[in-house]
C-alpha cells in the first residue's frame, strides 16, 4: 500500500501543484498532475498524532481479563471506529507502517465489504488471508474450518492483520488469532460489540486547524496563505472531513487561476438532495464537485469503476469498461489518484506510464467513501443494456487475458504459444513467471470475475469460457492439489449455471468434479450424493462417459466407507456399462477392483474369480503390468483367507510380470511385500533377498 491513501488526513505536500489549467469542459481533457508530486508521501498526519499514540499504547497495555498485568492469550484488537470519509483506513496504515518492524511476519490486508457494498463473507475472507499466508485450506472447507485454518497459521507468528470495513463483529471474531504476538487492527463505522477487550479509537472530524492544514497540502500553500479566512470556511464546512477536504484540495490545485473563495463557492452551488443526512452533505458537494468538472469520457470510466472485479481497478478494466485504449485509461486512471477519486494498491508507481504487458501496470481502488457516492451515478446515467455490454467487454478481455497466461505455460512452438503470440502485445505475458505472478496477485479478481459473469445470467457462454480458461491456468500454474482449493469455487459456479440454464451433462461434469475434491478431503458422504446427482443427470442425457465416472466413484466412495459389498455392486454396474461399449482396458480394470471388494468382504471364492477374469483380460489386451496388479489383488484376497502359499505364489508371478513389463516401481513394491509376506510364512533369509531386490529396483527409478 503506497503512502498516499484517499479517505484520511494522511497528507502529500504540495500533490497536484504546478496542475494545467481547469478543464471546465466536461468535453475537453481531464486535469494532469504532476507525477512527482502525485505519488509523494506524506512526513506527517494532520489532527491525528493523539489517536496514533493511544493506538500505540493500546497494542502493549495489560487486557482487561488478564490477572497481575500478564498478556492474554488472544491477539490484541485495535478499532478505529469512524464514519467513511474520516481517515480511519489511513490512520490504520499509519499506525501499522509505525509498528511494522515489531511484526516480522508482515502485514494481512482484507477488506471485508465487497465492490457491491455487501459483506464478502467469513469464508472468501479466509481463503483470501490463507492464500496470503501461503497456507492450503481443505477444498470446499466451510467458514468455520476455514476460520480455524487461518487462527492456526497465524498461531506461531508475529503479524499484523488489517479487517478494512468491516460489516459487524461477527465477521471479525472468527478471524482473531490466540496468538498475543499478532495484532488485529480493525476499521468499521460502529463498535464491535461481543469481542472482548476491544481497545477502540473514535474519529470524528479535524479541527480546523488541521482541516486547513489537509487542504492547504493538497491545494498547495499560496492561496490558503492569502485567504485563510475563507480557508477556514471551507474547512468548518467539510465538517473537518478529510476526504471532502482532498477531494477539494485536489480540485483546487488543478485549476491554478482560482482562489480559495472560488472553491468554496463551487462547492455551495453543487446541488444537494432534500433528504440528505447533514454529515453526509461535505463528502458530496466535494465529490460531485470534482465529477462535476470530469471530460465525458472520463465520467464514463469513473462510473464503471463499480464493476471492477474485488474493486481492483488496472488499465486493462478501465479500457474495457470504458470502450477506450489502454494507454488513454491508464492516464485517466493515473489523473484520478491525482483527484482523490482512486487510491493505488501494491506499492503502484504512478509514474503515469502504461503497462508494457499483460503482467505489468498499476492497480488501484475506489475508496470505500466513494464507492456508494459512484454506484449510484451509475445507476442514474447507465443504462442496464450498456452496464451489461461494459461487464461483457470486460469479462472478454478477462478471458483472452487468462488463455494468455495459461500459454505461457505451454512449450514454445506449441499451438497455444503461437496463438498467444497473435495478440496484441498487452494481452501478452513475457515470460512464465510474469504470468504466474499475474495469476497470484488477481486471483482474487479473477473469481470474483468469474462470479460476476454466472450471476449476472444473460452473458451467453461468457461465463463457462472464463471459468474453464481459469481453471485450466490454475492447474497450469499452481497444480491439482494447491488449485483444489479455487477450483471447487469455480466447479460451484459451473453448477449454478447448469442448474439455472437446465444443462444436464454440465451439471454432471460439475458434480462429478465437486464429488472428486469432496472425496479427496474426506468428507466422503458428501461425495456420495454428488456422485448420485452427477449419475442422474448423466443418465437423463444417456452420456456414457459421465455415467461410468459415477457409477465408479460410487463404489470408491463405498470403498472408503469399508462398505464392500456395496462398493462390489457399484464397480459391477461400472462394468457392465464398460463390457457394452466394449471397453475391455476399463472392465479389466473393474474386474480387479470387483475382485478386492469381494475379498474384503469375505467371498473369498467369487473375488478369486473376478481376479482372473482381470488377468485374463489384460494379458489378452498385451497389458502386463495390469496383469501383474491383478495378480497382486488376487495375492491379497489369497492372503485375508489365510492361503499364505497360494498369496506367494500370486505375488511371485506379478513380479515377473512387472520385470517383463519393465515397471520398476511396481516391482519394488511387489517385492517388497513378498518379504513382508516371507517373514510370515518363517523364511527370514529369502525374504532379506527379495526386500534387498526391492531397494535396487527403488534405487534405479528414475527421478
Amino acid at each position: 500500500m503506497t503512502d498516499q491513501v484517499v479517505g484520511g488526513g494522511h497528507l502529500a505536500p504540495g500533490a497536484a501543484r504546478g496542475a494545467g489549467a481547469a478543464a471546465r469542459d466536461r468535453r475537453g481533457a481531464l486535469p494532469r498532475q504532476d507525477a512527482a508530486t502525485a505519488r509523494a508521501g506524506l512526513p506527517g498526519f494532520a489532527g491525528r498524532r493523539h489517536e496514533l499514540k493511544a493506538l500505540r499504547a493500546d497494542i502493549g497495555r495489560a487486557g482487561l481479563d488478564t490477572l497481575t498485568g500478564r498478556r492474554g492469550a488472544r491477539s490484541r484488537v485495535l478499532l478505529i471506529a469512524g464514519r467513511p470519509g474520516s481517515g480511519r483506513t489511513t490512520l490504520a496504515e499509519a499506525l501499522l507502517r509505525e509498528v511494522a518492524d515489531d511484526y516480522p511476519d508482515g502485514v494481512l490486508r482484507a477488506h471485508l465489504t465487497g465492490r457491491d457494498g455487501a459483506p464478502v463473507g467469513l469464508a472468501r475472507t479466509a481463503r483470501d488471508l490463507l492464500a496470503a499466508l501461503g497456507t492450503g485450506a481443505p477444498a470446499g472447507a466451510d467458514e468455520d474450518e476455514l476460520a480455524e485454518a487461518v487462527r492456526t497459521a497465524l498461531a506461531g507468528r508475529r503479524a499484523a492483520l488489517l479487517l478494512d470495513d468491516a460489516p459487524g463483529a461477527e465477521h471479525v471474531e472468527p478471524l482473531i488469532p490466540d496468538a498475543p504476538d499478532c495484532l488485529v487492527v480493525v476499521v468499521a463505522q460502529g463498535p464491535l460489540t461481543g469481542i472482548p477487550d476491544v481497545r477502540p479509537c473514535a474519529l470524528g472530524g479535524l479541527d480546523t486547524a488541521s482541516a486547513v492544514e489537509v487542504l492547504c497540502h493538497y491545494a498547495g500553500p499560496t492561496r490558503v496563505t492569502v485567504d485563510p479566512r475563507t480557508a477556514e470556511a471551507v474547512a468548518e464546512e467539510s465538517g473537518g472531513q478529510p476526504a471532502a477536504l482532498i477531494l477539494a484540495g485536489a480540485w483546487l490545485a488543478a485549476r491554478p487561476k482560482l482562489s480559495v473563495a472560488d472553491l468554496r463557492q463551487a462547492l455551495l452551488a453543487v446541488p444537494l438532495p432534500p433528504d440528505l443526512p447533514a454529515g453526509a452533505r461535505p463528502l458530496h458537494r466535494a465529490f460531485h464537485l470534482t465529477y462535476g468538472s470530469l471530460p465525458q469520457p472520463a465520467a464514463r470510466i469513473l462510473r464503471f469503476a463499480t464493476l471492477a472485479p474485488d474493486g481492483l481497478v488496472d488499465a486493462h478494466t478501465a479500457a474495457a469498461l470504458g470502450g477506450c485504449t489502454m494507454p488513454a485509461a491508464a492516464a485517466v486512471l493515473h489523473d484520478f489518484v491525482a483527484l482523490g477519486l482512486l487510491r493505488p494498491v501494491d506499492g503502484t508507481d504512478l509514474t503515469g506510464a502504461g503497462p508494457v504487458d499483460a503482467g505489468a501496470g498499476p492497480r488501484y481502488r475506489l475508496p470505500g467513501c466513494l464507492a456508494p457516492l459512484t454506484r449510484a451515478l451509475l445507476h442514474e446515467h447507465e443504462r442496464p443494456a450498456d452496464v451489461q455490454l461494459a461487464r461483457a467487454r470486460m469479462l472478454e478481455r478477462t478471458v483472452r487475458l487468462v488463455r494468455s497466461c495459461w500459454a505461457a505455460t505451454e512449450p514454445d512452438g506449441s499451438p497455444a504459444r503461437r496463438k498467444a503470440a497473435e495478440l496484441p502485445r498487452p494481452l501478452r505475458f513475457a515470460t512464465r513467471a510474469a504470468a504466474a505472478h499475474w495469476l497470484r496477485t488477481r486471483r482474487g479478481a479473477l473469481l470474483d470475475a468469474a462470479a460476476m459473469a454466472v450471476a449476472d445470467g444473460q452473458l451467453d457462454t461468457l461465463d463457462r469460457r472464463l471459468i474453464a480458461a481459469l481453471t485450466r491456468a490454475l492447474l497450469a500454474h499452481h497444480g491439482p492439489e494447491a488449485a483444489a482449493p479455487d477450483l471447487y469455487v469455480l466447479h460451484e459456479l459451473v453448477l449454478r449455471v447448469a442448474e439455472r440454464r437446465t444443462m444436464p451433462r454440465e451439471r454432471a461434469a460439475a458434480l462429478l468434479n465437486l464429488g472428486d475434491l469432496d472425496a479427496r478431503a474426506g468428507r466422503t458422504e458428501q461425495a456420495l450424493g454428488r456422485y448420485r446427482g452427477a449419475l442422474e443427470s448423466a443418465r437423463s442425457v444417456k452420456d456414457p462417459v459421465a455415467t461410468g465416472r459415477a457409477l465408479e466413484s460410487l463404489g470408491d466412495s463405498y470403498a472408503e466407507l469399508d462398505d464392500w459389498v456395496r462398493a462390489a455392486d457399484w464397480y459391477g454396474r461400472a462394468l457392465e456399462l464398460r463390457l457394452a461399449r466394449g471397453e475391455r482396458s476399463d472392465a479389466a480394470r473393474l474386474y480387479a477392483r470387483i475382485g478386492g471388494a469381494h475379498g474384503r468382504a469375505g467371498r473369498y471364492e467369487q473375488a478369486l474369480k473376478d481376479c482372473r477374469a482381470a488377468a485374463r483380460t489384460f494379458r489378452r489386451l498385451g497389458d502386463r503390468a495390469g496383469q501383474a496388479r491383478a495378480e497382486e489383488v488376487a495375492a491379497g484376497v489369497h492372503e485375508r483367507a489365510g492361503q499364505l502359499d497360494a498369496a506367494l505364489g500370486s505375488r511371485l508371478e506379478a513380479v515377473d510380470l512387472a520385470r517383463a513389463a519393465a515397471d520398476g516401481e511396481l516391482e519394488a513394491d511387489l517385492q517388497l511385500r513378498i518379504a513382508e509376506l516371507l517373514d510370515r510364512l518363517g523364511d527370514p533369509e529369502a525374504a532379506r533377498l527379495h526386500r534387498a531386490a526391492g531397494e535396487r529396483c527403488r534405487k534405479e527409478i528414475p527421478e
